[in-house]
């Protein structure tokens, strides 16, 4: 039963943390399935038209790759849904979140050069090779930056607001100097207990004043 126990800040059992995340996973998938299908179905339709017997060599293995590609990413988003599937109701979630994540990651990393080899394949036909070479790096780095690049600056930001103190720390520092001013002594103590230097300091001072008035 110890593994029934609450263990996250949310007070959620092991199972519960599972099946919130593989539900959040699935809301992320929903988003990039949606590009990749958009994708695949313009690859699908490119090689039906007219203008894709004119494609040079390099036009048709750019074409051939990245539609791979497009494949291969949708069925690596499709793939926790059937994993899912196949291990339902085996006490498997834990594990299905784990390697679902990881296929999701890698499908992430696959769709980057989708999206470089369609952005190629579509400007090098429309304005020439070197168009179409600069625009797909473009895309490449767009997609680096914000997909690989922007999450781990936030995640060094989070980090260092921690290191640099938590909340409640300013506040403990403040009331620190109040509580040892508010240490008494009972009288009967006075010679066998010594205050600290500041306390003595502070009751000094205030006796000095206390005598000039």
């Amino acid at each position: 039963m110890a593994e029934h126990r609450p263990c996250t800040a949310r007070g959620e059992t092991p199972l519960q943390r599972a099946d919130r995340n593989f539900v959040e996973l699935l809301q992320e998938l929903r988003v990039t399935q949606t590009g990749v299908q958009i994708l695949f179905a313009f690859l699908l339709s490119l090689a039906f038209t007219s203008r894709f017997t004119s494609l040079d060599t390099v036009q048709r293995v750019t074409y051939v790759i990245t539609l791979l590609l497009a494949v291969l990413a949708a069925a690596l988003f499709t793939a926790p849904a059937a994993l899912h599937r196949s291990l339902f109701q085996q006490g498997a979630k834990p594990r299905i979140v784990q390697v679902s994540s990881r296929l999701a990651t890698t499908g992430l990393v696959v769709l980057v050069f989708a999206f470089s080899g369609s952005v190629l394949l579509v400007v090098d036909v429309t304005t020439g090779r070197a168009g179409g070479i600069a625009a797909s790096a473009a895309t490449f780095l767009v997609c680096v930056g914000l997909w690989g690049l922007l999450p781990r600056l936030v995640r060094r930001a989070g980090l260092r607001d921690e290191t640099q103190g938590g909340p409640g720390r300013p506040e403990a520092a403040a009331e620190e100097p109040a509580v040892r001013s508010a240490v008494r002594i009972p009288t009967p103590l006075h010679g066998t207990i010594r205050q600290p230097s500041g306390v003595r300091e502070g009751a000094a001072h205030r006796e000095a004043s206390a005598r000039r008035r």
